[in-house]
């Protein structure tokens, strides 16, 4: 044994052996120091660059356009850097395991597939507010791959409520150029195309155009609170065959459980999603579209549009104070939390679709029963008419459809009868006893009733038989029946969608 290790404490190649060893352990135990101390000192630069609540500091500089002014060059040099790194992701310089380990969270959700459809994905974004920009931001952190984005207003001070990305020093500065310079920061390898422009009618043709390089637009996104151009919009793309999301108005909402998506024609509880219904309809869309609404209803001491101050009227051309011509000048209450709910839900919808992940929704409100409930009602009272003109007992076939009642209680007569302003067990009834010929009996075994929808109107079921008693059945006019009142409402009711119709027509 000792002759043993007395060979081994001779061997010089067992020296150098164990040399190597102490001055390996040595070496990693000087780097593990040098690692501990460095980030020793790291931490404690990091607590020592953080000022005391009591330390001097200045936050009152705001520069010309409202924003906060930069006292350093620190931010310019980050914003540099990011758009720099930007431009280098954009041409390829950019490692790809990085960007599937930013995105690995939804690379296990969607799958391989369903990840590469959204990385090859081209979303248009029309309307870069509250709505637009958490829609906008969830789709590049996400990593959809082409996103056009358009608006042509500016980030204001009151916008800094409810925007995805904006900060002071973006006050001023045009929406879409503010959202591509704070997402590139995030995703770097996301390609933007900002149109600081205003959507219409007119321009869509070019806003809407594919890529540079051809690629059709794979979805487009309704985020624009203006009607008309909203309406522009959804009939573009409905005529075109775009497939597009819209969202209805978040302002003066609070409840996020109330928050739905469906198709256009079921979203009956928002003014906005009305509104735009009723002018689509005119224009041959009546669904097909889905739409993120909210089925909260105003209530005593919830929010509502806040008119302008008297004053303001008095001085006349009201039109000036806004921003554009036909804009809203009056003050949209919003609370900062619902323009995101809504723009999430529209960029979870999109994804879904793109990637082919299986979605259903909940139908917030099914009323498809009822509407076949009130039709089958008006049949009734038509074929009672008709057999009291002598027509016969053979029954009478309407044109009217389910489609036409669920759009006369909703849209033309708010839900409500017209009569009491109840919104339980309505129906639907001729204003006017029937005149002349109103029986198409020309064909053989087939009566058809010639019933306009704008010879309707709707009333409780208590209040149409009695009206059927006094007048369409009777020897009574609606004037002989109800008060001025009543009359005017019917009037206006009808007067609104004439001319709702001429404007379209226009």
């Amino acid at each position: 044994m000792s002759q043993w290790l007395s060979d081994l404490a001779s061997s010089h190649r067992l020296q150098l052996g164990l040399t190597a060893l102490v001055s390996g352990g040595l070496a990693i135990t000087a780097v593990i120091g040098l690692q501990n101390a460095r980030r020793w000192y790291d931490v404690h630069d990091l607590k020592d660059s953080i000022p005391d609540l009591d330390s001097k500091h200045d936050v009152e500089k705001i520069n010309n356009f409202g924003g906060a002014a930069i006292s350093d060059t620190t931010e310019q040099k980050d914003d540099e850097r990011s758009v720099a790194l930007a431009r280098r992701a954009r041409l390829g310089d950019y490692d790809e395991d990085l960007i599937l380990e930013q995105l690995a969270r939804n690379r296990v959700f969607l799958t391989d597939d369903g990840l590469r459809k959204l990385r090859n994905a081209f979303v248009i974004i029309v309307g870069c507010g509250g709505v637009g920009s958490h829609a906008a931001a969830a789709l590049a952190r996400s990593g959809c791959g082409r996103i056009r984005l358009i608006d042509f207003d500016q980030v204001t001070l009151s916008s800094l409520n409810r925007h995805a990305v904006a900060t002071l020093s973006d006050v001023g500065t045009p929406k879409v150029t503010t959202l591509q310079r704070r997402l590139e920061q995030i995703v770097p390898w996301v390609h933007f195309d900002c149109r600081n422009q205003l959507f219409n009618a007119a321009s869509a043709n070019s806003q809407l155009e594919g890529w540079t390089d051809g690629q059709a637009p794979t979805y487009v996104i309704d985020a624009i609170d203006n009607i008309d151009s909203k309406v522009a919009l959804l009939k573009y793309c409905h005529d075109n065959s775009l497939p597009v999301i819209s969202s209805m108005g978040a302002g003066c909402k609070s409840d996020p459980t109330r928050v739905l998506i469906g198709d256009i024609s079921a979203s009956t509880d928002d003014p906005l999603s009305r509104a735009t219904r009723r002018k689509l309809r005119q224009g041959g869309v009546k669904e097909g579209i889905p739409v993120v609404y909210s089925t909260e209803k105003t209530a005593p001491g919830k929010a509502e549009l806040i008119p302008l101050p008297e004053e303001q009227f008095q001085k006349g051309l009201v039109n000036e104070l806004g921003v554009l011509p036909d804009f809203r000048v009056r003050i949209l209450p919003v609370l900062g939390t619902m323009p995101a709910v809504f723009g999430l839900c529209v960029a979870n919808h999109v994804m879904l679709e793109i990637t082919g992940y299986p979605h259903e929704y909940v139908t917030g409100k099914v009323r498809d029963k009822m509407y076949d409930g009130i039709l089958a009602q008006l049949q009734g009272l038509e074929e009672r008419l008709a057999k009291a003109d002598g027509a016969g007992k053979q029954g009478v076939r309407m044109r009217v459809t389910s489609d036409d009642v669920g759009y006369l209680v909703e849209e033309v007569f708010r839900g409500r009868s017209v009569i009491s302003g109840l919104a339980s067990r309505l129906a639907l009834a001729r204003w006017r006893k029937p005149e002349d010929k109103w029986i198409d009996d020309r064909t053989p075994g087939q009566r058809l009733d010639e019933l306009p929808l704008d010879a309707l109107v709707c009333m409780t079921k208590d209040e149409m038989l009695e009206h059927e008693k006094l007048v369409l059945r009777g020897d009574r006019r609606p004037e002989d029946v109800y008060d001025q009142a009543v009359l005017d409402r019917v009037e206006a009711r009808w007067q609104e969608e004439r001319d709702m119709k001429t404007r379209w027509q226009h």
